[in-house]
């Protein structure tokens, strides 16, 4: 018999999938990426997230780095780390993330660099928002798998 924690941390990760929906953090495009994962790659979504967590904090980084540079006239190299973010963004289904990316590129086409600080600060508070739910889905989702291997013994 299978115990009511699995039952219960599905209900947990449907509703947290839920809020995250709802929210606009994610689109249908991190459904698709789920559909992927079977037995034969268990952990294809965590895996693909955290590559893409991964290049997001190097791309972070290089544009809190130029547009720290007091003599900053690196509009274009800002433009191409946007590109990068924005499609890796919306291959995973981070929509908020991916938005934020074309609001800072549109600060960055007019070469506004207060507008560029202040989408940069966004895109990180969003990035952060969304590693951390996500983190705490997979925590959720190793949890139910761990729970769907516990048998409890039948009450007599």
């Amino acid at each position: 018999m299978l115990g009511l924690g699995e039952d219960r941390l599905r209900a947990d990760m449907n509703r947290l999938l839920a809020l995250l929906f709802h929210q606009g953090v994610l689109d249908e495009q991190f459904l698709q990426l789920q559909q992927l994962q079977d037995e034969s790659s268990p952990n294809f979504v965590s895996e693909v997230v955290n590559i893409y967590f991964h290049e997001s904090e190097k791309l972070l980084m290089n544009l809190r780095t130029l547009l720290m540079d007091k003599e900053f006239s690196g509009y274009k190299k800002i433009g191409i780390h946007l590109n990068q973010m924005m499609g890796s963004s919306s291959s995973i289904g981070a929509k908020r993330l991916a938005n934020v990316c074309v609001a800072f590129r549109t600060a960055s086409q007019l070469n506004n660099r207060p507008g560029c600080l202040r989408a940069l600060e966004l895109l990180e508070h969003e990035y952060c928002y969304l590693k951390n739910k996500l983190h705490e889905l997979f925590q959720l989702e190793q949890q139910r798998i761990l729970a769907a291997g516990v048998r409890y013994p039948r009450q007599m």
